[in-house]
Parts: C-alpha cells; sequence; structure tokens
C-alpha cells in the first residue's frame, strides 16, 4: 500500500476501505487480510509497497468453514500438531471461487474440533504450499502452538526442502538465489523479481543430472509467494510443468507432466509445546516419480 508508510494496516484499512477500525481488526483476526501472499498481523506497520489483499468478512450467521470429505494423507499427529501430505491440485484455504473444496475443509472433517478457539478461514495454518504443489505441510491445532510455530518460522527454526525437476544444467552443486520477489507490473496474478519486492533467498543443491533436465533439492530461507518458481525461473531454469513461469504446455507434451515438478519432501521443526526436533520426509507421488523414472531410463540409453 503506497501512501501509508509508517501507518498501522488496521488504521490504514479503515481508510482505505471506508469502514470501521474494529471491524478491520476483526477481519485480520479472522485471517481475511493478507500481506504479500501471508496472513497479516494486526499490530503491522506498512513500509510501503506492500501488496495487501482483502477477502469479505462472511455474515455473522453464515459460517465461514464446512467439513468436506476429500482425502487426507496424514503423516504424523498429536494434540498440538498435525503433519500432512498435501496432494496437487489441492487449495490450502478458502479464498475466491475456493470455498468447500480445500485443504482447511479436508481437515475440518478429520479433525472436528481443528477450528475451536483458531477462528478465520486458515484454523491452524502455518505455512502454505501453491494448489499443484505437492507435499509435507504442518498444522496447529490449537492458538499456542499456531503462535509458536509461526515464530519459529520467522526465527527460520522450520526447514523446509523441495524436490524440483528444472530444465537446463548446472555448471554447480549447489548455489544460492538472492532476488527480491514481488508482484509483477505486468500481471498482478504472477510474481516477479523486481526492486521493490520482499527480500527472498533460496538454496539449491543438484541431486540428479538428466539430460536436459535436473533434478534439485531446494531449501526455503523465505517464504514469498511463488519464491522458487519465480527464482528458478528468473535464472533461466523454471521448473518443469509450470505453466505460470515455465514452459507448461511443451512439457505436457515432451513429459506427460500436468502440473509443476514441485514437492515438499521434508520438513524439520521443533515441536511447539516442548521444543523436540521433528523432521518429517515424503517420497515423490506416483505422477512425478514416473516422469523421473522415464527420465532415468531416456538418459541411460
Amino acid at each position: 500500500m503506497r501512501g501509508y508508510a509508517g501507518v498501522r494496516l488496521d488504521r490504514a484499512l479503515s481508510e482505505v476501505l471506508g469502514v470501521s477500525r474494529s471491524r478491520v481488526q476483526e477481519m485480520l483476526r479472522r485471517g481475511l487480510v493478507e500481506l504479500d501472499g501471508r496472513p497479516a498481523e494486526k499490530d503491522y506497520r506498512l513500509v510501503g509497497g506492500e501488496e495487501v489483499s482483502v477477502l469479505p468478512l462472511p455474515d455473522e450467521e453464515e459460517s465461514p468453514l464446512r467439513p468436506a470429505p476429500i482425502p487426507l494423507r496424514i503423516i504424523y499427529q498429536d494434540g498440538d500438531i498435525v503433519v500432512i501430505s498435501k496432494q496437487a491440485g489441492l487449495v490450502v484455504h478458502p479464498a475466491a471461487g475456493h470455498r468447500d473444496d480445500t485443504l482447511v475443509n479436508a481437515l475440518l472433517q478429520a479433525l472436528p474440533d481443528l477450528g475451536e478457539g483458531l477462528g478465520g478461514l486458515r484454523p491452524g495454518i502455518v505455512h502454505r504450499l501453491d494448489r499443484d504443489t505437492s507435499g509435507l505441510m504442518v498444522v496447529a491445532r490449537n492458538e499456542a502452538s499456531l503462535t509458536r510455530l509461526q515464530e519459529a518460522v520467522r526465527r527460520r527454526e522450520v526447514r523446509r526442502l523441495y524436490l524440483a525437476l528444472v530444465h537446463g544444467a548446472f555448471p554447480a552443486e549447489a548455489g544460492t538465489i538472492e532476488a527480491p520477489v514481488g508482484r509483477d507490473r505486468r500481471d498482478r496474478k504472477r510474481m516477479a523479481v523486481n526492486e521493490n519486492g520482499k527480500p527472498a533467498v533460496t538454496h539449491y543443491r543438484v541431486q540428479e543430472r538428466l539430460g536436459g533436465y535436473t533434478l534439485l533439492e531446494v531449501e526455503l530461507e523465505t517464504g514469498r509467494t511463488h519464491q522458487i518458481r519465480v527464482h528458478l525461473a528468473f535464472i533461466g531454469h523454471p521448473v518443469a510443468g509450470d505453466s505460470v513461469y515455465g514452459r507448461g504446455a511443451r512439457d505436457r507434451r515432451d513429459l506427460g507432466l500436468q502440473r509443476q515438478f514441485l514437492h515438499a519432501h521434508r520438513l524439520s521443526l521443533p515441536h511447539p509445546a516442548d521444543g523436540r526436533p521433528l523432521d518429517f520426509r515424503d517420497g515423490l507421488p506416483e505422477d512425478l516419480e514416473s516422469v523421473l523414472g522415464w527420465l532415468r531410463r531416456t538418459a541411460a540409453r
């Protein structure tokens, strides 16, 4: 938001939307306000240039969330957290066009007590994955765990590692991409590297070389919207199958990929209750493993 540098977000939104400050604070509490693609904090002070998105405040009489019988693969759960492997094609939380068919709806079906005390359209959601990215996510089951996990993310105590198949060959075995990410000035639905974006750092390490493709393990140091996909496209190695930042149509034809080859395969974090280290791993789903197997057989000929 330009012109509001130094102003609290709730005050700025109150003026821009023409609604009371208390109503804005309720929207923030319910998780209806996003700042650069992530849930906004009520006491945040704007620095200028942030991208703010607002979902409508539901009627008080109507529950904004409903359980839905969507298959859900739970890797681990206890009284404080649940770790799931999200399937590709599943939106994480309700938004425009996706009210009852999201991961949150699936979680409410599997864990009916999840929404108690958490509120909003993202009960317990600590971090997100793009709709067509699969893999590991942690969800908090109570407010104390949510607060502690969010703080652990800010302190970079939560490690998120992905497997990505990308176009081209890398001269080095490992590297770091450090480039700010923000909204694309020509297409607001896309993200891009630009000088007005938020600082973003992505680390990568080569896992396997497969002819004209490379399998990378990628680790996020920051968590900007579409960060991995934007960063890898920026250095000339777009994620295979990426229809937004890469060569989706060509990869559908050549590889049979119906989505981007990006999978969150490892998640490490301190348990929010006692701090003990937890480490989870998740193998590639069948659609990506099939593509990888075909490339290996082709490269071996």
